[in-house]
């Protein structure tokens, strides 16, 4: 296991340098930079210029990737453009609010999802595995900003149930620890169901597949006839039937930063996802490189989670790890 950890943090180093190359490339070979923005007639071209040289945009562009390289070797992400902060300071102070929204939505996501999932395989033919079944099918089907925005439409402006934006209330930090939370909560259940359902429907098809493909086999036919309850040998099912639910949820973890770029923007939560939009918008380069950074480890820490969860679950998948 040692070796195989090994041998995957070499490869992740890798992999975060290709994508952090090509996103470079690609900011810098689209047209304009973060100064082309600067329209007010007060300000002379002179002065764009001289903010261009300051920052180092005059340079061509090996020199600039360079430049870049050695400052993010030696742990330096840069100055925000927009936020004309230091781009670890932007990203620590957004990231707590992402961290929640992300918790909240994996979980409505994993929890909803797999009992959604075991309650339609206890209960196939009948009437609530149809209903689940066409339940799943139309949610994961609904693009996540179509269904973020009726959402807010239906849920916030039309019942008025929850708020249509933001982190919390104003003034609401004075109202007392427990007022705060609870205001917080009402701010995010739009944002986490919007970025937890649709990828619960998925779950729960999966769920429900894998039991029901579990329940048919002799094994458990066997169980019943030694007389074990059904409780037991459901637990025994959903624990052999449990490797791709793990595969899923290692790989969610860079999706749901993903998708809070369109859940936060619509719903003006103050976090990563919303300051990615912002910050491509702005063409900030450091900032969009250091969040590129963010999710290409995202998804490398997602698969070497999934991964070790499956060699603890499955001995076979352990032995084949230890093989050179």
């Amino acid at each position: 296991m040692i070796h195989f950890l090994l041998r995957r943090a070499a490869a992740s180093v890798l992999l975060v340098w290709v994508v952090l190359t090509t996103v470079f490339l690609a900011l810098h070979a689209a047209p304009g930079d973060p100064f082309s923005r600067l329209t007010d007639p007060r300000i002379p071209r002179t002065q764009q210029q001289r903010l261009r040289a300051v920052y180092g945009l005059d340079q061509p562009l090996p020199v600039q990737y360079g430049a870049w390289l050695r400052a993010w070797l030696a742990g330096d992400w840069g100055q925000s453009f927009l936020y004309q902060r230091p781009v670890a300071q932007v990203i620590a102070s957004k990231a707590p609010t992402t961290f929640l929204l992300g918790l909240s939505a994996f979980l409505v996501q994993f929890v909803l999802g797999t009992a959604l999932g075991v309650a339609a395989a206890t209960g196939r033919g009948r009437a609530r595995d149809r209903w689940l079944r066409g339940t799943t099918i139309a949610l994961y089907s609904l693009p996540t900003f179509w269904f973020a925005l009726m959402l807010a439409l239906v849920m916030s402006r039309g019942l008025g149930w929850f708020p249509a934006a933001g982190f919390s209330s104003p003034f609401a930090e004075e109202r007392g620890v427990l007022r705060y939370a609870l205001d917080v909560a009402h701010h995010l259940a739009l944002p986490a169901l919007a970025l937890g359902l649709p990828p619960c429907a998925f779950v729960a098809r999966l769920v429900r597949n894998r039991l029901l493909e579990e329940l048919s086999k002799v094994y458990v036919t066997a169980a019943r006839a030694r007389g074990l309850s059904e409780a037991r040998i459901l637990l025994h099912a959903a624990h052999n039937a449990s490797p791709p639910w793990v595969q899923v949820a290692g790989l969610s973890l860079p999706l749901l930063l993903s998708g809070a770029v369109v859940v936060e923007t619509v719903f003006g939560w103050p976090g990563l996802g919303s300051t990615t939009f912002a910050a491509i918008g702005a063409r900030d380069y450091p900032l969009v490189m250091a969040l590129a950074a963010i999710s290409a480890m995202l998804v490398i820490l997602g698969n070497l989670l999934a991964d070790v969860l499956l060699a603890l679950l499955d001995p076979r998948v352990a032995l084949a790890m230890e093989t050179p």
